[in-house]
């Protein structure tokens, strides 16, 4: 079946199935592409999205889908969905009350270069309540290089309390209370957040297992004057490193909310675990590093995707081909204290690559390099203590795919 629908997705491509809302895909509609897929599905399937404005409600029921937008910007999921008014129509259940639904039991879903937006509040003007972009219960769920943002609560909603995972790197979040609010485990780079309110930004029910936690790296917060940057009603743990907050985050811990009725006190205390974090305009106490008082006391170096979800899964090592560019460098961006001989750079390929045009040096204009057809590259012996810079550009049949610019520092 698989085989069948490679046929039918269009041009070069590497998609199973391309939707396209003008009509110049195997789909107008994203809905009618993940129907599409077969019953019990287990093999990966590549939805391409097409650019222009999906206004739709998306239900996901079947597994090893990634839905692919052709540019972030560009390719937008975008409705107005307010979670009480769902309530009312008697669905009886949540169900549906997001613009993008995953079910119960669905695995390996990823979603990539695209932009979800539950913008009801825009549209009818009530914005601090329950606004789900996304609102799901599944497991090993991927947000790469995406826009997620609604205009009320609760916007990324990722809820399967016993054996949730989830992944985000290079995203942007955006919401009112509570919108990034991981029940389970939690990893997220390289991400941005703006808050809209005074309650939190982030969030976390840690509560069906002690090793559960919310770990964040190399991410910037901001928001209104004033927002605060987390609290949680039940169990939770957190992890923050290297983080930088603006100026307008509110001199206020990550706290526990004793005056909601849905508090319940934390039955392993506050763990709530900082490195590295700094805010613009000055640091506060509460921030300073303490990862020493963590349980087992991890090093820095091993705060990794992997540490997080506890060796369930390690999603670096196995990351889909998904975007158009190159992505996932190692050594990870701006990394600190590499090993000057011997080093190997590499990299996730670029979805359409067939093959790598590698640039590298001391400047920020790296110079040209080699051109590879694997995803590797041994610059050779480096000096020491210096910033190195270097970009891959993906090969494809249609051209050139222009890469971000990497850097990294040696011992």
């Amino acid at each position: 079946m698989l085989a069948a629908l490679c046929e039918v997705a269009q041009g070069r491509e590497r998609a199973n199935i391309i939707v396209a809302v003008n009509g110049q895909g195997d789909y107008r509609t994203i809905q009618e592409a993940i129907d599409s897929v077969p019953a019990g599905n287990v093999e990966p399937v590549i939805i391409l999205v097409r650019n222009g404005e999906y206004n739709e409600k998306v239900f996901i029921q079947k597994s090893y889908i990634s839905m692919v937008g052709e540019n972030r910007d560009s390719t937008r999921i975008v409705l107005d969905v307010l979670r009480e008014e769902w309530h009312k129509q008697g669905s009886g259940s949540d169900w549906g009350a997001g613009v993008v639904n995953i079910d119960t039991g669905v695995t390996d879903i990823t979603f990539a270069n695209l932009t979800i937006y539950n913008n009801y509040g825009w549209k009818h003007g009530v914005f601090n309540k329950h606004q789900f972009a996304i609102r799901g219960a599944g497991t090993r769920i991927m947000l790469l290089h995406c826009n997620v943002m609604s205009d009320g609560g609760d916007a990324v909603s990722l809820w399967n309390k016993q054996n949730g995972m989830y992944y985000h790197a290079d995203c942007y979040f955006e919401g009112w209370v509570d919108f990034v609010c991981p029940r389970g485990w939690c990893y997220i780079t390289n991400s941005r957040f703006f808050g809209h309110n005074k309650s939190a930004s982030l969030w976390h029910d840690g509560s069906g297992n002690k090793n559960q936690k919310f770990v964040i790296t190399d991410s910037y917060f901001d928001g209104v004057p004033g927002f605060p940057l987390g609290r949680h009603h039940r169990d939770g743990q957190f992890y923050l490193v290297n983080c930088t907050f603006s100026s307008n985050m509110a001199d206020k811990p990550i706290y526990l909310p004793v005056e909601s009725p849905n508090a319940r006190e934390w039955v392993w205390g506050q763990r709530h675990y900082y490195h590295g974090c700094k805010r613009e305009g000055g640091d506060f106490a509460w921030f300073a590093d303490n990862l020493h008082t963590a349980e087992h006391s991890p090093e820095l170096a091993g705060i990794t995707a992997q540490w997080t979800f506890d060796g369930q899964w390690d999603p670096e090592s196995n990351m889909p081909s998904v975007l158009p560019f190159a992505y996932l460098p190692t050594p990870k961006r701006r990394a600190k204290e590499i090993e000057k001989k011997s080093i190997r750079l590499t990299w996730v390929p670029g979805r359409n690559a067939i093959a790598h045009k590698v640039f590298f040096g001391t400047s920020t204009e790296p110079q040209y390099q080699a051109q590879t057809v694997t995803a590797a590259f041994e610059p050779g012996p480096l000096s020491a203590r210096t910033i190195y810079y270097w970009r891959v550009d993906t090969v494809t049949e249609d051209g050139d795919v222009p890469g971000e610019l990497w850097s990294f520092t040696t011992k």
